[in-house]
Protein backbone atom coordinates (compact mmCIF):
# COMPACT_ATOMS: atom_id res chain seq x y z
CA UNK A 1 0.00 0.00 0.00
CA UNK A 2 1.24 3.52 -0.79
CA UNK A 3 2.19 5.85 2.04
CA UNK A 4 1.33 9.00 0.07
CA UNK A 5 -0.91 10.36 -2.71
CA UNK A 6 1.39 12.78 -4.49
CA UNK A 7 0.89 12.05 -8.19
CA UNK A 8 -1.32 9.87 -10.38
CA UNK A 9 1.83 8.52 -12.03
CA UNK A 10 2.78 6.75 -8.77
CA UNK A 11 -0.30 4.51 -8.85
CA UNK A 12 -0.91 1.48 -11.06
CA UNK A 13 -4.07 1.22 -13.17
CA UNK A 14 -5.37 -1.44 -10.77
CA UNK A 15 -4.78 0.80 -7.75
CA UNK A 16 -6.47 3.75 -9.45
CA UNK A 17 -9.49 1.62 -10.36
CA UNK A 18 -9.65 0.43 -6.75
CA UNK A 19 -9.77 4.05 -5.57
CA UNK A 20 -12.57 4.82 -8.03
CA UNK A 21 -14.53 1.74 -6.97
CA UNK A 22 -14.04 2.70 -3.32
CA UNK A 23 -15.24 6.25 -4.03
CA UNK A 24 -18.38 4.82 -5.67
CA UNK A 25 -18.95 2.59 -2.63
CA UNK A 26 -18.40 5.38 -0.11
CA UNK A 27 -20.72 7.69 -2.04
CA UNK A 28 -23.52 5.09 -2.04
CA UNK A 29 -22.89 4.32 1.63
CA UNK A 30 -23.04 8.00 2.56
CA UNK A 31 -26.38 8.55 0.81
CA UNK A 32 -27.74 5.30 2.28
CA UNK A 33 -27.33 6.58 5.82
CA UNK A 34 -23.73 7.56 6.37
CA UNK A 35 -20.18 6.25 6.24
CA UNK A 36 -18.65 3.99 8.86
CA UNK A 37 -16.37 5.99 11.20
CA UNK A 38 -13.24 4.16 10.10
CA UNK A 39 -11.03 7.20 10.87
CA UNK A 40 -12.31 7.75 14.40
CA UNK A 41 -9.58 9.30 16.54
CA UNK A 42 -7.49 10.31 13.53
CA UNK A 43 -6.61 13.86 12.48
CA UNK A 44 -5.60 15.39 9.14
CA UNK A 45 -3.52 18.58 9.08
CA UNK A 46 -4.47 20.69 6.04
CA UNK A 47 -1.72 23.07 4.92
CA UNK A 48 -2.88 25.84 2.56
CA UNK A 49 -0.58 28.17 0.64
CA UNK A 50 -3.38 28.86 -1.85
CA UNK A 51 -7.05 29.68 -1.15
CA UNK A 52 -9.59 26.95 -1.72
CA UNK A 53 -13.27 26.10 -1.69
CA UNK A 54 -13.53 22.53 -2.99
CA UNK A 55 -10.25 21.22 -1.58
CA UNK A 56 -10.85 22.49 1.92
CA UNK A 57 -14.52 21.53 2.16
CA UNK A 58 -14.06 18.09 0.55
CA UNK A 59 -11.21 17.09 2.88
CA UNK A 60 -12.75 18.61 5.99
CA UNK A 61 -16.15 17.02 5.39
CA UNK A 62 -14.53 13.82 4.15
CA UNK A 63 -12.70 13.41 7.46
CA UNK A 64 -15.90 14.22 9.35
CA UNK A 65 -17.93 11.68 7.36
CA UNK A 66 -15.33 9.00 8.14
CA UNK A 67 -15.26 9.83 11.84
CA UNK A 68 -12.01 11.80 11.91
CA UNK A 69 -11.02 15.43 12.35
CA UNK A 70 -9.41 17.96 9.99
CA UNK A 71 -7.29 20.91 11.11
CA UNK A 72 -7.04 23.94 8.80
CA UNK A 73 -3.65 25.65 8.76
CA UNK A 74 -3.71 28.98 6.90
CA UNK A 75 -0.78 30.42 4.90
CA UNK A 76 -0.06 32.97 7.66
CA UNK A 77 0.04 30.33 10.40
CA UNK A 78 2.57 28.12 8.65
CA UNK A 79 4.68 30.19 6.27
CA UNK A 80 5.77 26.91 4.70
CA UNK A 81 9.41 27.17 3.65
CA UNK A 82 9.63 30.78 4.87
CA UNK A 83 8.71 31.18 8.54
CA UNK A 84 9.68 27.57 9.08
CA UNK A 85 11.43 25.05 6.86
CA UNK A 86 9.34 22.40 5.12
CA UNK A 87 11.35 19.68 6.85
CA UNK A 88 10.68 21.17 10.29
CA UNK A 89 6.96 21.59 9.63
CA UNK A 90 6.81 17.98 8.43
CA UNK A 91 8.56 16.61 11.52
CA UNK A 92 6.44 18.64 13.94
CA UNK A 93 3.18 17.49 12.37
CA UNK A 94 4.47 13.93 12.09
CA UNK A 95 4.17 13.54 15.85
CA UNK A 96 0.80 15.22 16.26
CA UNK A 97 -1.53 14.11 13.43
CA UNK A 98 -2.10 11.00 11.33
CA UNK A 99 -1.93 12.63 7.88
CA UNK A 100 -1.12 15.82 5.99
CA UNK A 101 -2.87 17.37 3.00
CA UNK A 102 -0.96 20.24 1.40
CA UNK A 103 -2.12 22.72 -1.22
CA UNK A 104 1.05 24.46 -2.37
CA UNK A 105 2.66 26.56 -5.05
CA UNK A 106 5.79 24.44 -5.55
CA UNK A 107 5.48 20.71 -6.19
CA UNK A 108 8.82 20.21 -4.44
CA UNK A 109 7.13 21.20 -1.16
CA UNK A 110 4.76 18.21 -1.15
CA UNK A 111 7.63 15.92 -2.11
CA UNK A 112 9.71 17.29 0.76
CA UNK A 113 6.84 16.93 3.24
CA UNK A 114 6.60 13.27 2.23
CA UNK A 115 10.37 12.78 2.57
CA UNK A 116 10.39 14.02 6.17
CA UNK A 117 7.31 12.17 7.46
CA UNK A 118 6.26 8.65 8.25
CA UNK A 119 2.58 9.64 8.02
CA UNK A 120 0.67 9.95 4.69
CA UNK A 121 1.01 13.15 2.66
CA UNK A 122 -1.64 14.07 0.08
CA UNK A 123 -1.05 16.54 -2.75
CA UNK A 124 -4.07 18.85 -2.62
CA UNK A 125 -2.64 20.81 -5.59
CA UNK A 126 0.81 21.90 -6.72
CA UNK A 127 2.15 23.80 -9.70
CA UNK A 128 2.92 20.48 -11.43
CA UNK A 129 -0.14 18.33 -10.77
CA UNK A 130 -3.58 18.02 -9.16
CA UNK A 131 -4.16 14.30 -8.55
CA UNK A 132 -7.16 14.77 -6.24
CA UNK A 133 -8.98 16.69 -8.97
CA UNK A 134 -8.17 14.04 -11.59
CA UNK A 135 -9.63 11.32 -9.39
CA UNK A 136 -12.89 13.25 -9.03
CA UNK A 137 -12.92 13.96 -12.79
CA UNK A 138 -12.53 10.32 -13.76
CA UNK A 139 -15.14 9.30 -11.17
CA UNK A 140 -17.58 11.71 -12.85
CA UNK A 141 -16.77 10.29 -16.29
CA UNK A 142 -17.18 6.73 -14.98
CA UNK A 143 -20.59 7.55 -13.48
CA UNK A 144 -21.71 9.24 -16.70
CA UNK A 145 -20.65 6.62 -19.23
CA UNK A 146 -20.28 3.44 -17.15
CA UNK A 147 -16.70 3.04 -18.35
CA UNK A 148 -13.39 4.84 -18.64
CA UNK A 149 -11.59 2.85 -21.31
CA UNK A 150 -11.95 4.25 -24.84
CA UNK A 151 -13.79 7.40 -23.69
CA UNK A 152 -12.54 10.40 -25.70
CA UNK A 153 -11.47 13.20 -23.35
CA UNK A 154 -10.50 16.58 -24.83
CA UNK A 155 -8.87 19.27 -22.74
CA UNK A 156 -9.06 22.79 -24.17
CA UNK A 157 -6.69 25.42 -22.80
CA UNK A 158 -3.43 25.75 -20.91
CA UNK A 159 -1.28 22.62 -20.48
CA UNK A 160 -1.25 23.13 -16.72
CA UNK A 161 -1.25 21.00 -13.57
CA UNK A 162 -4.88 19.94 -14.03
CA UNK A 163 -4.18 18.86 -17.61
CA UNK A 164 -1.14 16.84 -16.48
CA UNK A 165 -3.07 14.80 -13.90
CA UNK A 166 -6.04 14.31 -16.24
CA UNK A 167 -3.71 13.01 -18.97
CA UNK A 168 -2.02 10.68 -16.49
CA UNK A 169 -5.22 9.09 -15.21
CA UNK A 170 -6.72 8.84 -18.71
CA UNK A 171 -3.60 7.14 -20.06
CA UNK A 172 -3.35 4.73 -17.14
CA UNK A 173 -7.00 3.67 -17.41
CA UNK A 174 -7.26 3.50 -21.21
CA UNK A 175 -9.22 6.65 -22.03
CA UNK A 176 -8.09 8.68 -25.04
CA UNK A 177 -6.68 12.10 -24.16
CA UNK A 178 -6.47 15.06 -26.53
CA UNK A 179 -5.33 18.55 -25.64
CA UNK A 180 -5.67 21.73 -27.69
CA UNK A 181 -3.57 24.58 -26.37
CA UNK A 182 -2.09 27.79 -27.78
CA UNK A 183 1.50 27.60 -28.94
CA UNK A 184 3.83 28.20 -26.04
CA UNK A 185 1.36 26.87 -23.48
CA UNK A 186 2.14 23.19 -23.95
CA UNK A 187 2.14 20.47 -21.34
CA UNK A 188 5.54 19.72 -19.78
CA UNK A 189 7.55 17.48 -22.10
CA UNK A 190 8.67 15.41 -19.12
CA UNK A 191 5.06 14.64 -18.17
CA UNK A 192 4.26 13.53 -21.71
CA UNK A 193 7.34 11.33 -22.05
CA UNK A 194 6.77 9.72 -18.65
CA UNK A 195 3.17 8.75 -19.40
CA UNK A 196 3.68 7.41 -22.94
CA UNK A 197 4.60 3.83 -21.88
CA UNK A 198 1.44 3.62 -19.77
CA UNK A 199 -0.67 4.87 -22.67
CA UNK A 200 0.80 2.21 -24.93
CA UNK A 201 0.09 -0.47 -22.33
CA UNK A 202 -3.56 0.57 -21.85
CA UNK A 203 -4.31 1.38 -25.50
CA UNK A 204 -4.85 5.05 -24.70
CA UNK A 205 -4.33 7.43 -27.61
CA UNK A 206 -2.61 10.73 -26.72
CA UNK A 207 -3.04 13.64 -29.14
CA UNK A 208 -1.47 17.11 -28.89
CA UNK A 209 -2.98 19.88 -31.01
CA UNK A 210 -3.31 23.64 -31.26
CA UNK A 211 -6.73 23.67 -32.97
CA UNK A 212 -9.63 23.34 -30.50
CA UNK A 213 -12.14 22.60 -33.26
CA UNK A 214 -10.15 19.62 -34.48
CA UNK A 215 -9.60 18.50 -30.89
CA UNK A 216 -13.29 18.26 -29.91
CA UNK A 217 -14.32 16.09 -32.87
CA UNK A 218 -15.81 12.88 -31.42
CA UNK A 219 -15.12 14.09 -27.87
CA UNK A 220 -17.31 12.59 -25.16
CA UNK A 221 -15.77 14.89 -22.55
CA UNK A 222 -14.70 18.51 -23.02
CA UNK A 223 -12.62 19.84 -20.17
CA UNK A 224 -11.43 23.39 -19.54
CA UNK A 225 -9.78 25.42 -16.82
CA UNK A 226 -8.91 29.01 -16.05
CA UNK A 227 -6.59 30.75 -18.49
CA UNK A 228 -4.52 32.16 -15.63
CA UNK A 229 -3.75 29.94 -12.64
CA UNK A 230 -2.88 31.18 -9.16
CA UNK A 231 0.71 32.38 -9.19
CA UNK A 232 0.49 33.53 -12.83
CA UNK A 233 -1.34 36.80 -12.20
CA UNK A 234 1.39 38.88 -13.85
CA UNK A 235 0.70 36.98 -17.09
CA UNK A 236 -3.06 37.59 -17.04
CA UNK A 237 -3.17 40.46 -19.57
CA UNK A 238 -1.06 38.54 -22.08
CA UNK A 239 -3.04 35.34 -21.61
CA UNK A 240 -6.35 37.14 -22.11
CA UNK A 241 -5.17 38.08 -25.61
CA UNK A 242 -4.01 34.56 -26.50
CA UNK A 243 -6.75 32.30 -25.14
CA UNK A 244 -10.13 33.60 -26.47
CA UNK A 245 -10.12 31.13 -29.42
CA UNK A 246 -10.04 28.37 -26.77
CA UNK A 247 -13.25 29.40 -25.06
CA UNK A 248 -15.64 26.50 -24.47
CA UNK A 249 -18.89 27.90 -25.86
CA UNK A 250 -22.02 26.46 -27.44
CA UNK A 251 -20.51 26.53 -30.93
CA UNK A 252 -17.49 24.48 -29.84
CA UNK A 253 -19.58 22.00 -27.86
CA UNK A 254 -21.80 21.50 -30.92
CA UNK A 255 -18.77 20.14 -32.79
CA UNK A 256 -18.30 17.33 -30.24
CA UNK A 257 -20.29 14.12 -29.74
CA UNK A 258 -24.00 14.97 -29.20
CA UNK A 259 -23.85 13.29 -25.78
CA UNK A 260 -20.66 15.05 -24.71
CA UNK A 261 -20.34 16.37 -21.19
CA UNK A 262 -18.41 19.48 -20.14
CA UNK A 263 -16.16 19.53 -17.08
CA UNK A 264 -14.27 22.32 -15.31
CA UNK A 265 -12.27 22.00 -12.09
CA UNK A 266 -13.58 25.42 -10.92
CA UNK A 267 -13.48 28.26 -10.07
CA UNK A 268 -14.83 29.22 -13.49
CA UNK A 269 -14.18 32.63 -15.00
CA UNK A 270 -17.43 32.87 -16.89
CA UNK A 271 -17.15 34.73 -20.17
CA UNK A 272 -13.51 33.74 -20.48
CA UNK A 273 -12.69 30.02 -20.70
CA UNK A 274 -16.37 29.01 -20.52
CA UNK A 275 -19.68 30.73 -21.21
CA UNK A 276 -22.71 30.82 -18.92
CA UNK A 277 -24.68 29.02 -21.63
CA UNK A 278 -22.36 26.01 -21.44
CA UNK A 279 -21.60 26.10 -17.71
CA UNK A 280 -25.32 26.10 -16.88
CA UNK A 281 -26.49 24.09 -19.88
CA UNK A 282 -27.50 20.48 -20.49
CA UNK A 283 -23.96 19.31 -21.29
CA UNK A 284 -22.52 20.69 -18.05
CA UNK A 285 -21.48 18.37 -15.24
CA UNK A 286 -19.53 21.04 -13.38
CA UNK A 287 -21.35 20.65 -10.10
CA UNK A 288 -21.64 16.84 -9.94
CA UNK A 289 -17.90 16.93 -10.70
CA UNK A 290 -17.32 19.38 -7.83
CA UNK A 291 -19.40 17.24 -5.47
CA UNK A 292 -17.37 14.18 -6.46
CA UNK A 293 -14.29 15.84 -4.96
CA UNK A 294 -15.79 14.85 -1.59
CA UNK A 295 -16.21 11.19 -2.47
CA UNK A 296 -12.90 10.87 -4.32
CA UNK A 297 -11.09 12.46 -1.37
CA UNK A 298 -12.79 10.09 1.04
CA UNK A 299 -11.45 7.15 -0.95
CA UNK A 300 -7.89 8.50 -0.64
CA UNK A 301 -8.31 9.20 3.08
CA UNK A 302 -9.81 5.74 3.67
CA UNK A 303 -6.93 4.01 1.88
CA UNK A 304 -4.07 6.03 3.39
CA UNK A 305 -5.29 6.77 6.92
CA UNK A 306 -7.59 3.81 7.39
CA UNK A 307 -4.88 1.29 6.66
CA UNK A 308 -7.14 -0.66 4.32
Amino acid sequence: MHKDFLDIIDYTPTELQELIDLAVHLKKEYFAGGNDPVLKGKALAMIFQKPSLRTRVSFEMGMQHLGGHALYLSPNEIGLGKRESVADVARVLNGMVQGIMARVFEHEHVLELARWTTIPVINGLSDYSHPCQALADILTIYEEFGQIKDVNITYVGDGNNVAVSLMQIAAKLGANFTIANPEGYDMPVSAIETIKPYAEASGSKLTFLNDPHEAVKNAKVIYTDTWTSMGQEEEAARREKVFPPYQVNAALVAEADPDAIVLHCLPAHRGQEITDEVADGSHSRLFPEAHNRLHAQKAVLYKLLGGK
